[in-house]
């Protein structure tokens, strides 16, 4: 009998990755669903977010309890290797109706 394939334990992507792409998808997401999107705790989520947050590739935009993360997609990529990429360039083939320019934030009267 053949031989189950192991389920793979690494991705391509790192979880900051997939963070920025839940970001990408829905400005308005919680913590909670992208949690469970990319697979790790809400507290990994936070973190990821400060991070990013910290580094200038996301804005966060308070109102009452509610957060909208505005990711800053014109920003080169960190690592040497893909510095010469934007954000918005490595996210174009994951995210569907990615904007071509940076995410911007709603009126107020258009979030309530």
């Amino acid at each position: 009998m053949a031989e189950m394939p192991k389920k793979a334990t690494w991705t391509f992507l790192t979880n900051h990755a997939h963070v920025m792409a839940c970001l990408l998808d829905n400005p308005n997401m919680l913590m909670r669903r992208i949690a469970d999107r990319v697979g790790i705790t809400e507290r990994a989520v936070q973190r990821i977010i400060n991070e990013l947050t910290e580094a200038g590739y996301v804005t966060i935009i308070k109102e009452g309890r509610q957060n909208t993360y505005v990711p800053n997609i014109a920003l080169p990529l960190r690592h040497p290797i893909e510095s010469h990429k934007s954000v918005g360039e490595l996210f174009s083939f994951l995210v569907p109706n990615l904007p071509v320019t940076p995410i911007a934030p709603k009126p107020d009267a258009e979030r309530g």
